[in-house]
C-alpha cells in the first residue's frame, strides 16, 4: 500500500503543474461609488459582447443607473449599500448614462460615461 502513494502523489503534483496560470474571472468587475452629484470614476471603459459587473454604492444621496442602449436595468443606488448589475453591451460606442434617480440641484449633470470596444 505504501508504494502506491508515492506514485499517486507524483501524478497529482504533475497534473497540478500542468493546469496553466490561474484563470482570470468569468468577467471583469468595475467599482463605482455615486455621491452628490458625480460618479467616481466618471468614465469607464468595457469591452463589446463582454460580461462586465458594476458594483455600486452610494456615499452619500440616493442615485441610480439605467440604460436600454447597454442593457443596464434601473438600479437603486443606495449609501452605504452595495448593489451588482451585470450587463453585455453589445456595440461599440461612447455611451452617456445619467443618474436615474432625481438627487438634487446638480442631478442634470450627474452621468456615466461608459466607452465600449472592440477587444
Amino acid at each position: 500500500m505504501k508504494r502506491l502513494i508515492v506514485p499517486v502523489i507524483l501524478c497529482v503534483l504533475a497534473l497540478l503543474a500542468f493546469q496553466g496560470p490561474p484563470r482570470a474571472s468569468a468577467h471583469p468587475t468595475i467599482d463605482i461609488v455615486a455621491s452628490n452629484w458625480k460618479f467616481t470614476p466618471a468614465e469607464i471603459t468595457v469591452n463589446v459582447n463582454e460580461p462586465t459587473t458594476l458594483r455600486l454604492t452610494s456615499s452619500e444621496g440616493v442615485h441610480g443607473l439605467k440604460s436600454d442602449e447597454l442593457g443596464i436595468p434601473d438600479t437603486m443606488i443606495l449609501p452605504g449599500k452595495f448593489v451588482t448589475v451585470t450587463f453585455t453591451p453589445k456595440k461599440a460606442g461612447t455611451f452617456t448614462v445619467p443618474c436615474s434617480v432625481v438627487c438634487g440641484a446638480g442631478h442634470p449633470n450627474m452621468k456615466l460615461v461608459i466607452h465600449v470596444v472592440a477587444p
